[in-house]
């Protein structure tokens, strides 16, 4: 009997694994298309975008009960509860980047409704969303194979985001002193690639839950250099 149940428990694990990853795939398609909304003028897509929140939405709440059960009925312990809470983690921050998604459409909608399009560094936040993008692939990959390497790559990456959003913030504040007339479009830029830079700091925080599910490891807030200790 208690082999039957450890079988279905570990169903039950590997399914909430598999809704995550499908929950996943829902997000990046949002911020693949918020950017594409962004870079390409196609207002068609917030509809969609919108669309797929919902479903976001849905997948948030119904994974969530669904762990909380889990606890209830299983009493986990150990490696089986990290993968709990590790899941319960992850698709909170899945959520946010949706999100996020939601926030780059909404403003790209301004803009592109108002006519204010003719700025400098628009093309910039094509590097700087595939490096965020490359992160949140990165970190989902972790995740589906359990490897907490994926946290250094991840963390390195993000450095770079960072790096990457103070030189459009910097070059876009020297613009609206040079031309006030560029404020407005401005600041939506700069609100647009924080929003950006805040995707990589979701994924981050995914990539670090992957050490916390394998090695039972919390690395959240250290330095690279802790990091690539700890998985080492």
């Amino acid at each position: 009997m208690s082999e039957h149940i450890s079988k279905i428990f570990d169903a039950e694990l590997e399914s909430v694994r598999g809704r995550v990853l499908a929950m996943a795939g829902l997000v990046e398609e949002q911020f693949k298309d918020a950017i594409r909304t962004l870079l390409g003028g196609d207002l068609e897509l917030f509809s969609k975008i919108k669309e797929v929140e919902d479903q976001v939405n849905e997948l948030h709440m119904s994974i969530d009960d669904e762990c909380m059960h889990i606890i209830a009925r299983r009493q986990p312990a150990a490696s089986d509860l990290r993968m709990v809470l590790t899941v319960i983690k992850i698709i909170n921050d899945l959520e946010r980047i949706g999100d996020k998604a939601v926030k780059i459409a909404r403003l790209t909608q301004q803009i592109f409704q108002s006519g204010r399009v003719n700025l400098p560094r628009l093309s910039d936040l094509t590097f700087q969303s595939d490096l965020a993008l490359n992160m949140l692939r990165a970190a989902l990959d972790g995740f589906a194979r359990l490897d907490p390497s994926v946290a250094v790559t991840v963390a390195k990456e993000d450095l770079r985001l960072d790096d990457e959003f103070k030189a459009i913030q910097r070059q876009l504040i020297t613009f609206m002193m040079e031309d006030p007339r560029t404020i407005t479009l401005a600041l939506e830029i700069i609100e647009i690639a924080k929003a950006i830079e805040r995707v990589g700091d979701h994924a981050e925080n995914i990539a670090e839950y992957v050490v916390y599910l394998v090695k039972g490891i919390d690395v959240r807030h250290s330095s690279l250099e802790v990091i690539e200790r700890e998985i080492s």
